[in-house]
C-alpha cells in the first residue's frame, strides 16, 4: 500500500475544507428567514388564487333559475363568490400547514410555500384564522344562510384536514362535499329554490372528480403514495376506478333526468334535452384522463384540454337557449 505524500494530504484537505464550507453555507441558507417579497409571494401563492375557479359554481343555480342577468341576483353571487374564495384559501393554507412534512416527499407538492419553508408553520394559522373570520364577514353581506354554507364548509374541511382525510370514503364525501356546498351557495345567497335535480347532479359530479383525482394520485405514485396521502393506503385503482365510472354514469343519469323534466315545459325546441349530449361527452372525454392517471389537477385538465373547453362550451349554449329562450 502507497502512503500518500505532503501535496497529496494537502490536496485530500483543502478539498474536505471546501465541502465543509459548502455545506454549511446550504445549512446556513435553509435557516435563513425569508426576503420580505418572497415571503409576499409565497403567501399569495399558497391562497391558490388559481384554484378560486372552482367557485365559479355558485354561478350554477342563478344560470339554472334564469336569474343569472338580473342585478339582484349577480350582487349576492358575486358576494358568496368572495367568501368561498376566503374560505378556501382558509383551508388550503391549514391543510398545507398539517400536511408539511408529507408535501415535502411529493414530487410537485414539496414546492409548496409552507413545504418549502417560505412561510413558517405559525404564521400559516395565524392566516387560517384571519382568511376564516375574512370569509364569514363577508358572507354576512348577503345573508344568514350564506354564512351558515360557509361556516359548514369552513368546520367540514377543517375538520378533514386534521383528522377525517385518513377515513376511507367519508375523505371522498367530505371534499365532494365543498363542491355541493359551492353550487348552493349561489342559489342561498340570491333566495333561489334549488332543485333535487340539480343538487343530485351536482352531489354525483363532484363525486367523480374527487374519487378521479384520488385514482391520478395512486396511479401517479404508486407504492409512494401513502408517503403524501395516508388514506390511499387503504384504497385500490379498482375500488377508485368501480367509484368514479359509477359516478360518471350517476351524473349523466341525472342530468338527463332533470333536462327531460325541464324538457316538458320547453316550447319549440327542446334544447334541455339536446344538451345532454355534450353534457355526457364532457365527463367522457375528462374520464379519458381520468383513467390515464392524469386528472390530479381536475382545473388543469379542463383549462389544458382544447376539447373538452369546447363541448362545455356547447353544453353552456345549448342549456342557456333552454333556460331563456324557453323561459326558464
Amino acid at each position: 500500500m502507497s502512503v500518500p505524500t505532503q501535496d497529496q494530504l494537502k490536496e485530500a484537505t483543502e478539498a474536505d475544507s471546501g465541502a465543509l464550507h459548502e455545506g454549511s453555507g446550504a445549512a446556513g441558507s435553509a435557516t435563513d428567514a425569508p426576503k420580505p417579497g418572497s415571503l409576499v409571494a409565497g403567501l399569495v401563492r399558497e391562497a391558490r388564487p388559481k384554484q378560486w375557479i372552482k367557485n365559479v359554481l355558485v354561478l350554477t343555480a342563478p344560470l339554472a333559475s334564469g336569474t343569472i342577468t338580473h342585478g339582484r341576483t349577480l350582487g349576492p353571487v358575486a358576494i358568496a363568490f368572495a367568501a368561498f374564495c376566503l374560505a378556501a384559501s382558509a383551508v388550503y393554507y391549514a391543510n398545507d400547514a398539517l400536511d408539511v412534512e408529507a408535501d415535502r416527499a411529493h414530487p410537485t407538492k414539496r414546492n409548496r410555500p409552507i413545504a418549502a419553508g417560505i412561510i413558517p408553520i405559525r404564521l400559516a394559522w395565524v392566516c387560517v384564522v384571519l382568511l376564516s373570520l375574512a370569509a364569514l364577514s363577508v358572507a354576512l353581506i348577503d345573508n344568514s344562510a350564506t354564512v351558515a354554507v360557509i361556516a359548514v364548509y369552513l368546520v367540514m374541511h377543517l375538520s378533514y384536514s386534521a383528522w377525517f382525510k385518513h377515513v376511507l370514503v367519508l375523505d371522498l364525501a367530505l371534499v365532494a362535499g365543498g363542491f355541493l356546498l359551492r353550487a348552493m351557495s349561489g342559489g342561498v345567497a340570491a333566495g333561489i329554490p334549488l332543485s333535487q335535480w340539480f343538487l343530485l347532479t351536482t352531489g354525483f359530479a363532484s363525486l367523480f372528480m374527487v374519487a378521479g383525482k384520488r385514482y391520478s394520485e395512486l396511479m401517479l405514485m404508486g407504492e409512494d403514495a401513502a408517503t403524501t396521502r395516508r388514506s390511499l393506503a387503504g384504497y385500490s385503482l379498482s375500488y377508485l376506478r368501480f367509484v368514479w365510472q359509477t359516478m360518471v354514469g350517476l351524473t349523466i343519469l341525472t342530468y338527463s333526468l332533470w333536462a327531460f323534466d325541464l324538457g316538458e315545459a320547453d316550447r319549440g325546441v327542446h334544447w334541455h334535452e339536446i344538451s345532454i349530449v355534450p353534457w355526457a361527452f364532457v365527463f367522457l372525454r375528462y374520464a379519458m384522463f381520468v383513467d390515464a392517471g392524469q386528472a390530479g389537477e381536475p382545473e388543469d385538465v379542463v383549462l389544458g384540454d382544447r376539447v373538452i373547453m369546447a363541448i362545455g362550451l356547447a353544453w353552456l349554449v345549448l342549456f342557456s337557449l333552454g333556460v331563456f329562450v324557453n323561459g326558464h
